[in-house]
Order: structure tokens, then sequence, then C-alpha cells
């Protein structure tokens, strides 16, 4: 049982851990969660592109974010990147075999995609030469150059754009996120605190502190689910193998939850049954995350990104006028 014992003493440390010092952590880190992200999006073009070309726009969008201090948002994020092409010249080499001339004119817009609001853009004009129209319009794309200064101006006016529309809008998020609250919607409120960029300082900082009890009623909520999961799984059939299902439950709960305490007495409970039936220290994985290495802002943030994560797909953004 020691090598059990050490592994709770470990985990209870943790509980010292404050608000302040996961900041602080969070900080250092390299994870885009504090970033300001965005959603890269192809709408639909006047003259459609082919699937080909389309995913490597999308993919020339996120390499400008990423190249510019910014995040790609996998999930369908207030606000995006998008970029519409226009096909200003297509010809036919005289060459054997023939290929296709491109000259697009890509024009890159970054805006909130829920209100349709605009807040930067930039029109760029590039030339592609491939066997067919798709690796014609791929062979364009990729001479767009992140680095070019002008779409990094491009990108600093969005991003000093949104930064904006945290700071004028903090007070109503919060709000939201009450609201939601009220709702018992732990989940949403939160994904839209969480949403708030580190970039933001004053807003973050808010946001953070009105998070942080959501986050508690929220893992309260996780720990009396996972540990009653945990009890009936045991009692219904006490194994080794019963044992390890159970460990994989309670190994997942956050020592900082206020069922903790039961936590650890059903875990020697079952350390002690396991030692006397199978002659043999009870071992099970302890979530890595979940202990001196996992700071609180990111517990938080993992929370608003696994709602995120689990909304529809596709999202009728509104883009109109932006062209």
């Amino acid at each position: 049982m020691k090598k059990f014992n050490k592994i709770f003493l470990s985990l209870l440390l943790v509980a010292g851990l404050n608000l302040s010092q996961a900041q602080t952590a969070a900080k250092k880190s390299a994870d885009d969660s504090g970033k300001i992200s965005l959603t890269a999006f192809v709408p639909e073009q006047t003259e459609k592109i082919p699937d080909g070309a389309a995913g490597m726009l999308t993919n020339k969008m996120n390499q400008i974010l990423s190249q510019n201090g910014m995040g790609s948002s996998a999930y369908n994020s207030r606000f995006i990147i998008t970029a519409n092409i226009v096909v200003l010249t297509k010809d036919l080499t005289a060459t054997a075999p023939p290929m296709t001339a491109m000259t697009l004119e890509v024009t890159l817009v970054i805006g909130d995609g829920f209100e349709g609001r605009k807040f930067a853009s930039h029109t760029v004009t590039v030339k592609g030469v491939g066997t067919n129209e798709n690796k014609g319009y791929m062979e364009a794309i990729k001479l767009i150059n992140p680095k070019n200064p002008e779409i990094q101006a491009f990108v600093a006016s969005g991003k000093s754009k949104i930064i904006e529309y945290y700071n004028s809008n903090c007070a109503n998020i919060i709000k939201q996120a009450k609201a939601l609250e009220q709702q018992n919607k732990l989940d949403e409120a939160i994904y839209m605190l969480t949403s708030v960029p580190d970039a933001s300082a004053d807003c973050f900082n808010k946001a953070m502190a009105a998070a942080e009890p959501l986050y508690k009623k929220q893992i309260d909520k996780e720990c009396k689910t996972r540990l009653m999961e945990a009890t009936t799984l045991w009692n219904a059939n006490q194994t080794v193998d019963a044992a390890n299902q159970a460990g994989e439950l309670l190994s997942a709960i956050d020592p900082q939850s206020s069922c903790f305490g039961e936590v650890k007495a059903l875990s020697a409970k079952i350390g002690k049954r396991v030692q006397e039936i199978d002659k043999r220290e009870w071992k099970y994985k302890v979530d890595s995350e979940i202990g001196l290495e996992k700071d609180r802002i990111k517990a938080i943030r993992d929370i608003g990104v696994a709602y995120g994560n689990g909304q529809p797909k596709t999202v009728n953004y509104n883009v109109r006028g932006w062209w």
C-alpha cells in the first residue's frame, strides 16, 4: 500500500495550489489556448473553386494565423479569417502537354462571423500554373506569404479590433455566462468565459475570476458522478478487473473536488480488498494531467474546449457585404 499512499499524498499536495500560481504557469505555457483564436472559413465563392484548392486555402489561412501569433480554432469560434477568390485570368499554355495558368485575386478578411462585422481586410494577387485547373489554383494559393509585411499588418489590425471587442463587451460576456449558470449550463458558461484571450488582460482576469466558481461546481458534479459509478461497479463485482475499472474512474477525479475524501476512502477500501484476494499491491493509472503538472487555468479551459469541440461543425457565418 506504500505506493498507493504516495500517489494520494502527491494528489493532496495539489489542493494547496491557488489560482495565482496557475495563472503564472499559464503565462509561461506555449499552449495556444491563451491566444486569440479564429476559425478559418471558406464561404461559397462566386466562381466555385475545386475542393483541393479550398482545402489548401483553409490551410493557408491557418498558416497565416499561426505565423503571426494567433491561434487557429478547430471548432466554430465567433471570430473568423475568411477569403474570397476572384479569377482574373485562366489560360491554357502553348506547351506540351498544355498547362492551366491562373491569376487569382484573393481577398482575406478577419471579422466577427456571428454579427457580420468586418474588422480588417487585405487583397493579394497571385499566379499559378498546373496540369489542371485545381493544381493551377493550388500553385497560386501556395504563393500567399504569411510573413509578407502587408499580411502581418492585416492580422495585427484584426487582432486589435478583436481585443477592442472583448474590452468593450466584457461585462456583457460575464452577465451572459451567469445567466447560463442559472440554467445549469455550466459547460457552456465556462466555454463563454474561457473564450476571452489573455491578450485582453483586464477582461481575461475578470472572466477567469468568474469561471473559477463555475469550475468548482463542475468538478464537484463530475466527482459525484464518477464516484457513484466506481462504487456501483466495485460493489457489483469485487475482482481485480473491477478494481482496475473503478480505478480508471477515480483517477480522473480532480483532488480539489468536494467529494475527494470519499474518493480516498473508496480507493483505500478497494486497495485493501485487492491485497486480500490477490496478495499484491493494487495499481492503477493516475491521470498525469491531474496533479502538480496541471494548472488551474488549463483545467478550466479544457472544459470550455471540450464543449466547443462538441458543437455542430457547420455554422452559417454572416459574411454578407465583406467583399
